[in-house]
């Protein structure tokens, strides 16, 4: 991506998240990158392309992450634990990205849509780590989408907790605090 989109990128994330996606114009993303409307409709036909731009990118973020941390760990819980760890430092560093999901999940418009589908395929990539782990009895045989829902929700949780006391999410307290949850899907 080259300089220039990843600027158009950049500020359309953090005005959507501040904002709103409708909410927010062309006119005040090409005002707050400081480029001419040619030039954003140069790297993006329309402010929905750039919606999806930063949709698809946030889910290749989280998918490829997810599989770098986890490919070379043997048990599941370890995995899981990886996920988490993840998830928190994702939030922490993209926190306009989770906002721009978790706020547009609900509806049925294209953002909701999109949003949607994107989260839910995220949380099947950790459920089909959720059955790997009862299926070798390192996991207490449960409902593994619930389980895979919960692991996905301390991303949430870590966004209040972040707002709640106005301060920087601190990963490694959170880690360990969530450690409690995952020490108890153990077999």
């Amino acid at each position: 991506m080259n300089k220039t989109k990843r600027k158009i990128f950049e500020a359309s994330m953090k005005l959507f998240a501040e904002k709103g996606y409708e909410a927010t114009s062309v006119e005040e993303i090409t005002a707050t990158v400081g480029v001419a409307k040619g030039t954003l409709y140069y790297h993006f036909s329309s402010k929905e392309e750039i919606f999806n731009f930063l949709i698809e990118e946030g889910a290749k973020l989280l998918l490829n992450n997810m599989a770098i941390k986890t490919q070379k760990l043997e048990n599941s819980i370890d995995k899981l634990r990886s996920i988490v760890i993840l998830q928190i430092r994702v939030l922490k560093k993209y926190e306009n990205l989770i906002t721009i999901f978790l706020s547009q999940i609900w509806g049925n418009d294209f953002k909701s849509i999109k949003c949607k589908y994107t989260i839910l395929n995220y949380i099947s990539e950790i459920e089909k780590i959720v059955n790997e782990g009862i299926a070798k009895k390192e996991i207490k045989p449960a409902d593994s989408s619930i389980i895979a829902t919960e692991i996905f929700s301390l991303t949430c949780v870590s966004l209040i907790i972040k707002l709640k006391n106005q301060e920087e999410l601190d990963v490694k307290k959170l880690s360990k605090e969530f450690e409690n949850i995952l020490q108890s899907l153990k077999y």
